[in-house]
This record gives structure tokens, sequence and C-alpha cells, in this order.
């Protein structure tokens, strides 16, 4: 089997402690920059947790009591990890794409729009906002409705990837009033079990791997 192959590592049936998810993804990142080990995508799922990325300010954090609060060094500003939300940790080599940090972002946006597809729901780009986003109908003035999906934050290291993206699948999203999501106060957050989809985190799991060999074309392994 490839060193060059991409392995997944599915931990999503049980919450992974986030500080231990990083010590691990560091581990690996290295391990992958010494050639010792293939690129991995992880998928899992977090205890409640607020993170903050490089961005964060301040006065986003609206309660810093609720739930632990712990600095992190991808890019973003605060966010929330929690059960029912299905993250996908991408420790991957970006000197075979091209070493395009931009590109890399485009990527997994797009990797999240190709899954949220598959459920039929239309997941978009917003300029100037991270993430990706979905419309909710109108407000009684007429005003379209848009609420994230999904979060999406990046560390890159000797130009390995870590971190990666999140999709609600059925959080608690009142657990995302304890701060302003991203620093972004004029937009919610919702959910697939929010719009109406009854899909499960073994859906999304599967989903996400059918996209991310159409939008990163590499052989894959599961470990």
């Amino acid at each position: 089997m490839s060193i060059n192959s991409i392995e997944w590592k599915d931990s999503w049936e049980y919450p992974t402690e986030y500080d231990v998810a990083v010590t691990e993804m560091e581990r690996n990142v290295a391990a992958i920059r010494e050639g010792i080990a293939r690129q991995r995508v992880w998928l899992l799922e977090h205890p409640p947790i607020y993170t903050a990325g490089t961005a964060a300010q301040p006065g986003d954090l609206l309660d810093p009591d609720r739930f632990p609060v712990v600095q992190t060094g991808r890019g973003g500003q605060y966010t929330y990890h929690g059960p029912g939300q299905l993250v996908a940790y991408a420790m991957l080599d970006l000197t075979e794409r091209g070493s395009d940090v931009r590109k890399y972002v485009h990527d997994l946006e797009q990797w999240v729009i190709d899954t949220l597809a598959e459920f039929s729901v239309k997941g978009e780009r917003r300029e100037g906002r991270v993430g990706i986003w979905v419309e909710q109908g109108r407000d009684s003035n007429g005003t379209v409705i848009e609420a994230k999906i999904a979060a999406i934050g990046v560390r890159v290291r000797r130009w390995v990837s870590y971190h990666g993206i999140s999709v609600n699948v059925e959080p608690d999203l009142e657990h995302f009033s304890g701060i302003v999501p991203c620093g972004i106060q004029d937009h919610g957050v919702t959910s697939l079990v929010e719009l109406g989809i009854p899909a499960t985190m073994a859906d999304v799991a599967d989903a996400l791997r059918t996209s991310f060999e159409t939008v990163f074309d590499r052989k894959t392994v599961k470990i």
C-alpha cells in the first residue's frame, strides 16, 4: 500500500476530547512531513467546547463559563463543537496540490457543498463570510434568511494541512448562543435536521467520503 495514499479514521461514535485530537493531529502532521505516515482524513465528534481561532475577538465570547474555551492555532474566529456535529480533520500534503492554500480552502468549501448536495441541500459560499451557507426562506420584509451549516478553519505546517471542516448534522443549535459564530452577528446557524433532512452522522460520514473522492481525486483507504 503506497504511503502516498490517504487513509480514513472514523471515531465519531464516541466524542474525542479536543486537546487529544490536536495532539494527535500535530503528531500525524510531523510524520507526514517526514514521509513516514500516510495522509489522513479523521472523522470525529467533540464534547461541547468553544474554540478560538487566530482571528478571534474577545467580545465574541458571550458566555465564557458555559463550556470550556480553548485557544487554537487554526485560522478563523470563535466556533462551537459538540455532539451532533461531524468534524473532518484533513491532514494532507499540500505540496501535492500546488502548495496553494487558497485553492485548498476553496476545495474544502467544495467538499462541503458536494456533501450537502447528496442530501438535496444547496450549500453556498458567501463573499466575506467563512463557511458554507444555506437559505431558509424570507422574513416579513422579503429579505432572504441565511444560516451557516458548516464551518471551515485550517492550519498549515510545513505545507501539511490540519484542522478542517465541521458539518452540523443534529447539534443543539442553542449552544452556539454563547459565542458570535465566526464573528458574524447578522446570520444564524442551522443543521441538516433543522432543515428537515433526517440524516444521521453515518449518512454524512458516507457522503463526505464520496464527495472527497470527487473533489480531491485521490486514492483513499479506510483504517
